[in-house]
């Protein structure tokens, strides 16, 4: 997983406004700040649909460029990249019996399976989509 950096503007009376340095024409928007980092998540995916995705710019780097905003109030997130491969993995783990039930019976009211309820919830969570 790697991280895009995001400039978020907040002027008053206004959204959070929100732009990737790495990713041109991509923006995004929230009028809570608890949405910012889920809809940045979402607008990043929906622009890297069409286009080839580049490198992602070192925090030091999107600082420097990002100075004279800085500087003016707004701040930097870092916008978590997941990507799938396709590839399925079994993996063991520990879990308490009561946490387990729960898992399995919100599985099992979303028609999901243990594995996809947890990675789910586990992509959910990196993304901030709780």
């Amino acid at each position: 997983m790697k991280y895009f950096y995001a400039i978020v503007h907040k002027d008053e009376d206004s959204a959070y406004g929100v732009h990737f340095p790495d990713l041109p024409g991509c923006f995004s928007a929230a009028d809570d700040l608890d949405d910012v980092v889920p809809n940045a998540v979402e607008a990043m995916e929906l622009w890297l649909e069409d286009q080839a995705e580049p490198t992602a710019s070192s925090v030091t780097a999107i600082r420097e460029q990002a100075a004279k905003d800085l500087a003016e109030g707004a701040f930097l997130i870092a916008v978590p990249r997941m990507t799938t491969s396709g590839k399925l993995t079994r993996v063991n783990l520990s879990l308490d019996m009561g946490t387990l039930a729960a898992i399995d019976m919100a599985a099992r009211d979303r028609k999901l399976t243990r594995s996809a309820f947890l990675a789910e919830a586990a992509r959910n969570e990196i993304q901030g989509r709780h």
